[in-house]
């Protein structure tokens, strides 16, 4: 059977300067350190958390 896992792509398009390092840390937790950066993850509840947590410095580009 083909590996049908699904993914998600966010883009960072804000800054985290002047953010709280919690924000901070869950951009480089999602892979992400400097703006219009991509990053593939595995579409999982934890992944979906953190991208909301934020959300106001993260784009989902694509759900694959």
């Amino acid at each position: 059977m083909a590996n049908t896992e699904k993914t998600i792509t966010v883009e960072q398009i804000g800054s985290p300067i002047r953010r709280p390092a919690y924000q901070r840390a869950t951009l480089i937790g999602l892979g992400l350190n400097k703006m219009h950066r991509r990053s593939t993850l595995k579409d999982t509840p934890e992944v979906r958390g953190m991208i909301h947590t934020v959300r106001h410095l993260v784009r989902v580009v694509e759900e694959a």
